[in-house]
């Protein structure tokens, strides 16, 4: 039962935080990401929250029943502009598988570099 009040705890309190901020960041997010510096500074520990996560997890597919709803809602407005869809949906799969392997390759390179100095010495 403390794994899931640490857990709303750090919902509650992103939510709050997102709301002062003008919603810029999802206050889901800013949760998540509240949680996870507690986990890493051991503010909180991952047994406690390893039961309701796990739980919380397992019931994932009906959190997503009211967006499958609102999505057969908007049916028509989504054939109206599927085009728009599909093209945005492939150019960002797109963009993105090719800067993260920019980034891998340069960060892989990099790891090269420092790894070849470190045996020449």
């Amino acid at each position: 039962m403390t794994g899931l009040f640490c857990i709303l705890l750090c919902w509650l309190i992103g939510n709050a935080l997102s709301y002062c901020t003008g919603g810029y960041v999802s206050g889901n997010i800013i949760g998540m990401v509240l949680l996870f510096a507690a986990l890493n500074l051991r503010w909180v520990k991952a047994e406690t929250v390893r039961p309701a996560a796990r739980f919380l997890l397992g019931a994932m597919a009906l959190f997503f029943v009211p967006f499958g709803v609102g999505l057969m809602i908007s049916y028509q407005t989504i054939v109206e502009n599927l085009w728009a869809i599909v093209v945005s949906g492939v150019v960002s799969t797109i963009v993105v598988l090719v800067v993260v392997g920019w980034t891998f390759q340069s960060f892989n390179r990099r790891r090269k570099k420092e790894d070849d100095t470190i045996y020449r010495s």
